[in-house]
């Protein structure tokens, strides 16, 4: 998943999405830990777009809480 695919969701969506990505990556560990997991490298994906989901839901937060002021003005 690309960054360019997040930034176009809402909060409520980046949260659905969110939970989808660690449900699977809890189903991922199962797999691992009972030595059938086929695809390795799926964890640090997932691990990767956890991150990014949680990156762009935190500067929405921080969006929403302040506003940007105005710049002052040269002297």
């Amino acid at each position: 998943m690309k960054f360019s695919e997040i930034k176009d969701l809402t909060l409520v969506e980046l949260a659905a999405k969110s939970r989808d990505l660690r449900q699977e990556m809890f189903q991922l560990r199962l797999q691992q830990a009972s030595a059938q997991l086929e695809k390795p490298a799926r964890l640090h994906t997932l691990r990767k777009d956890i991150a990014r989901v949680e990156t762009r839901m935190s500067a929405l937060r921080n969006q929403a809480v302040t506003p940007q002021a105005p710049l002052p003005a040269a002297k």
